[in-house]
């Protein structure tokens, strides 16, 4: 009978990224929104802070994330080449290093030096990204990638509270946004915790804990520095 075990390491790039922008977008213009509002401002404006914050926030994202990840990636890169010329230099040394972390790991003398033998003839620099550098393939640094799930979930997240904006004016806007902006929030933290494989009321509590925060303190500015309609 096979045995197959779904693991989720894979998912940690791109879920990080999405699940950043998804929450910046929906606790800033969440905030902004309040805070705007709690200054007496006109529902044309609140809206208007709004837009302006999720094509600055969408664009700071992608911006960010591409500045960022790109980073990572050619240190990444860096080391590699570092690696690729020790290897071509000094096979044999490189082949002992290899095998002396796998008897780090607890294998025998004699049989971390058949592993690294083996690995070295298969894909040397492969091996040496992996278990000396700690690079690999499923974790590696994709700026594009990073950017564009960043951009699109903060437009996503940002579009969420506008609209209840946009839909509720008056007196109610500021409770209906906080309101419906916790929702969200904490469905965005039980999504993100549920394909991670962590706790889903652990991850609700976590982002709904700081945006609810987040929004108390940009509604507190927005009355101090606020003036009468």
């Amino acid at each position: 009978m096979s045995h197959h075990e779904i693991h989720r390491a894979h998912r940690t790039g791109w879920l990080r990224a999405a699940v950043m922008g998804a929450n910046d977008g929906i606790v800033s213009t969440a905030s902004l929104i309040i805070g705007v509002a709690a200054a007496n401002t006109s529902h044309e404006n609140i809206l208007l802070a709004g837009i302006a914050g999720l094509v600055a926030g969408a664009m700071s994202m992608a911006a960010g994330e591409y500045v960022s990840v790109s980073s990572q990636s050619d240190t990444e890169k860096a080391d590699l080449e570092i690696e690729r010329i020790s290897i071509a230099n000094n096979y044999e040394f490189e082949k002992e290093e290899l095998a002396q972390i796998y008897q780090d790991r607890g294998l025998e003398i004699e049989l971390s030096k058949q592993v690294a033998d083996q690995l070295m003839e298969h894909d040397a620099l492969g091996a040496h990204a992996r278990d000396e550098i700690g690079i690999s393939v499923n974790a590696s640094a994709q700026p594009v990638q990073a950017a564009i799930y960043s951009a699109a979930t903060f437009t996503v997240g940002a579009a969420l509270p506008l609209i209840v904006a946009w839909a509720i004016p008056g007196t109610q806007l500021i409770p209906a946004v906080a309101a419906s902006s916790l929702v969200f929030l904490a469905l965005l933290g039980g999504i993100a915790a549920k394909a991670g494989g962590a706790s889903i009321k652990t991850g609700a509590i976590r982002v709904t804990f700081w945006g609810a925060l987040a929004m108390a303190l940009t509604a507190g500015v927005g009355r101090l520095f606020g003036f009468d309609a």
